[in-house]
């Protein structure tokens, strides 16, 4: 079990570095997360919703992903609550407090999915959550030491030398765990390190000395090496191409969700994308994207708070074109209805009004993946659908895609400048169309698969190389790893 001593100290990257190394060492392997609070998701091939970085692990490792690899998802909704998933099926809305006392539910669920994982696979690689040492989150913990005490888990801790501070960090966590969460942690690790890890010697030998754990990797920070966020965005990732590039203006929502659906348009040459924060004037754009949302209605609110309603009737008085996805597709109706309360209190909210349809939030997921015709480009498309709203209007009757199950999707105005569709991953296969009806005429071709697997080669590359291999060998139980296959020169 990877354990970090923050959040983003890099512990989705080494599982997935680790599920690439093992797999094309012939090992069976599959990662874990027990508990992910995320909004970034993906449909499973079991038809169920699971975290996008366990989805990615499991590419990784060669595998179909499976709600087996995530079994609980907090999906927040706010700032008191989220919507819990279970099994990939949402169960419950629970604010912190009453999810609090649904965890021994939800730890009967994380047991079962290991021990079917279990069965399948020779190893498991286990990521953790946030930091073992949060004192407050303690009692009942499924995500850190709590499944690793109750499955009897070796662990590895990881610290981010890039923010600062990280013998404190690793010290720190140590000494606030119990005596034996602290036996528990086999080695440790050091991630994001630049310059010369010879300077470093001394402060592993130090820590090594203190705390008694094999420092049993400095794993160096890797320039340019992109793969899907499990949560946050980063800022350093947008706005830095300009030129000649197709620009591109996305609203940064409080509750955006599957955000990735924007990395291939991040990493295409010819695209120079932003998100747009609180407080930033609209700048021009050729092409706007409204995103994903986990509460449509707050969202629309806050979006309409920054005056960027004016701002989007103003792009498409100039001639620019608009993409709603999902919550997107939602807010350029007339209105959106919640009567149940599926992502806040019952009530319907105005939709900005571009397109004629409503949508009415139903208690039902609709979750799957699927693959169709971009209709204007004819163009072959491919992604996954994860939305409570059913839409209904005159607008749908100009279908954006027809899906290969025979449904139509989505919704192309009649003049041609806004295009809706309920299809996340749109960007991933044939980019290229999407970019030339936005304008972009000599858009070309992305491989985005083929850029992924370059990740996963260079992230599993990186451990063979900064790792001791053969203490994670031991720690999985066998005396020996068989060698790497396809391992980069």
């Amino acid at each position: 079990m990877i354990q970090g001593t923050g959040s983003d100290a890099g512990k989705s990257l080494l599982v997935t570095a680790l599920c690439h190394a093992l797999h094309r060492r012939g090992i069976r392997v599959a990662p874990f997360k027990p508990q992910n609070m995320a909004l970034n998701s993906a449909v499973a091939c079991d038809g169920g919703e699971i975290g996008r970085a366990q989805a990615v692990q499991a590419m990784a490792a060669g595998l179909a992903p499976h709600t087996d690899m995530n079994p609980v998802l907090l999906k927040p909704t706010g700032e008191m609550g989220a919507q819990v998933i279970i099994h990939g099926r949402a169960v419950a809305d629970l604010s912190a407090r009453d999810y609090h006392a649904y965890k021994p539910q939800a730890m009967q669920a994380v047991l079962e999915s290991y021990r079917r994982l279990g069965e399948r696979y020779q190893a498991i690689v286990v990521e953790g959550a946030g930091s073992p040492a949060e004192i407050n989150l303690r009692e009942g913990d499924i995500a850190n030491m709590g499944f690793a005490e109750t499955v009897d888990c070796p662990v590895i801790l990881l610290g981010d030398i890039d923010k600062g501070g990280v013998f404190a960090q690793l010290v720190g966590t140590l000494e606030l765990l119990s005596d034996s969460e602290r036996k528990r942690v086999k080695g440790l690790v050091i991630n994001k390190f630049r310059g010369d890890p010879q300077l470093l010697r001394p402060g592993l030998e130090w820590l090594e000395q203190r705390t008694g754990k094999p420092v049993l990797g400095v794993l160096p920070y890797l320039q340019g090496l992109h793969l899907e966020a499990e949560d946050g965005i980063n800022p350093l990732a947008t706005g830095q191409r300009g030129g000649d590039c197709l620009r591109v203006v996305v609203p940064a929502l409080p509750r955006i969700s599957n955000h990735t659906d924007f990395d291939p348009l991040r990493l295409h040459p010819q695209v120079d994308l932003r998100f747009l924060r609180q407080g930033e004037s609209w700048p021009a754009a050729d092409l706007a994207i409204l995103p994903g949302s986990k509460n449509v209605r707050a969202d629309l609110a806050w979006l309409k708070r920054q005056g960027w309603d004016d701002a989007i009737r103003r792009h498409l008085r100039y001639g620019g074109k608009l993409i709603g996805i999902c919550g997107g597709l939602q807010m350029l109706g007339r209105a959106v209805h919640d009567p149940h309360g599926v992502e806040g209190a019952p009530g319907s909210s105005d939709g900005l009004g571009l397109l004629e349809l409503e949508t009415v939030l139903e208690q039902e997921k609709q979750l799957r993946n699927v693959s169709g015709v971009f209709l204007p480009a004819g163009a072959a498309v491919s992604g996954y659908e994860i939305h409570a709203g059913v839409s209904t209007g005159p607008a749908l009757a100009h279908a954006a895609i027809r899906l290969d199950d025979g449904r139509l999707d989505g919704a192309v105005s009649l003049d041609g400048q806004i295009m809706a569709t309920y299809v996340h991953g749109l960007f991933e296969r044939n980019p290229e169309c999407l970019l030339r009806w936005a304008g972009l005429d000599d858009a070309q071709a992305l491989d985005y698969d083929a850029l992924r697997r370059e990740a996963f080669q260079r992230l599993a590359d990186c451990v063979e190389a900064h790792l001791d291999m053969g203490s994670i060998g031991r720690l999985l139980g066998a005396t020996g790893l068989p060698p790497a296959k396809g391992q980069s020169t």
